[in-house]
């Protein structure tokens, strides 16, 4: 049988089925716990643990976070509504970025090449994503541009936003220092079910990279129904049930997840370009997937523990 390239990640996604998702990240676990502090494979499974997890939370001393210098671009908003919000429902739909920041970054997305279905033998330019999928001969889900995001002042400026910063470290802790940020497409486009695996739009996931996280988003175009809008289960963050808690997986089927939650619990974020929320990414929460405009989204990361060197912001490599 004919073995697919290294890094060819849709590839091997296809060839697992139901266990797609896991083909591509297994084989970088290895090097995940060679570059990482040691503690971080436990960590990963112990976290998804409530009772594990709120003893890491009272355990850790809280630091009062003294603010930023210098002024913020979201003027009005102060940091300790956000983080009752973040305490009580998980999410805060409260933040705007200025038209000047929010079109810059946009375009430079456009005009910058990203890679697609995170695989950097796929780079194209986001107007050309017809021409692309022909060339390579396949479905394009999502255009990531990983350490080229570094390349935009708008974004470092967002980054660095004093807000955020505070923010972070009044619901995490002293200790919450920023993720390398993300900017990426999502296309609509119809790919099989290891494509939109690839992506995070098949099902409703929780992260569990750090034990205590916390994540920006901000719409760099209009984002409504036909854009594929962001889903978070509202209160998600501080309850979960058993089944969710014993398992390795963290992605589950909407079903299984409302089931428990119930409908009413997903709250809906959408909005014009610049519209922005923050969200506890330990809540269950999804990308839903664009059917008529491309989505194009910024995030701005916190955590708690040290970075991996390794990969640009997740993404998985192949060695």
């Amino acid at each position: 049988m004919h073995n697919p390239p290294e890094n060819d990640l849709v590839s091997i996604a296809r060839q697992g089925g139901r266990l797609n998702r896991m083909a591509v990240r297994t084989p970088t676990y290895p090097a995940d716990v060679k570059e990482k502090n040691p503690a971080w494979r436990p960590m990963s499974l112990l976290v998804r643990t409530m009772p594990l997890r709120r003893l890491h939370w009272f355990a850790t001393k809280r630091l009062v976070a003294h603010p930023e210098p210098g002024q913020s671009m979201f003027a009005g908003t102060e940091y300790g509504a956000v983080v009752d919000a973040l305490r009580t429902d998980g999410h805060f739909p409260g933040l705007t970025l200025p038209k000047i920041t929010y079109q810059e970054i946009a375009e430079f997305a456009r005009n910058t090449g990203c890679f697609g279905n995170s695989n950097r033998r796929i780079e194209f330019v986001a107007p050309e994503l017809a021409d692309a999928e022909a060339r390579f001969g396949r479905p394009l889900l999502s255009g990531h541009f990983f350490e080229r995001s570094l390349d935009c002042a708008a974004v470092i400026a967002v980054q660095r936003d004093p807000l955020l910063a505070d923010i972070a470290r009044h619901y995490l802790g002293g200790q919450a220092q920023v993720i390398t940020p993300r900017v990426w497409w999502s296309f609509p486009t119809q790919g099989s079910e290891a494509d939109r695996s690839l992506a995070s739009h098949d099902k409703y996931h929780f992260d569990v990279d750090d034990w205590r996280m916390l994540k920006f988003f901000f719409n760099l175009v209009d984002v409504d129904e036909g854009t594929g809008p962001h889903l978070f289960v509202k209160g998600s963050h501080r309850r979960r049930r058993i089944k969710h808690q014993l398992t390795l997986h963290v992605r589950h089927p909407a079903e299984e997840v409302l089931g428990f939650y119930g409908k009413g619990s997903v709250v809906t974020l959408m909005g014009k370009a610049g519209f922005g929320f923050v969200e506890d990414p330990f809540g269950f929460h999804i990308c839903s997937v664009p059917t008529q405009k491309p989505r194009l989204m910024m995030e701005v990361g916190f955590g708690i523990s040290k970075p991996s060197r390794r990969r640009f912001h997740g993404e998985p490599v192949l060695r």
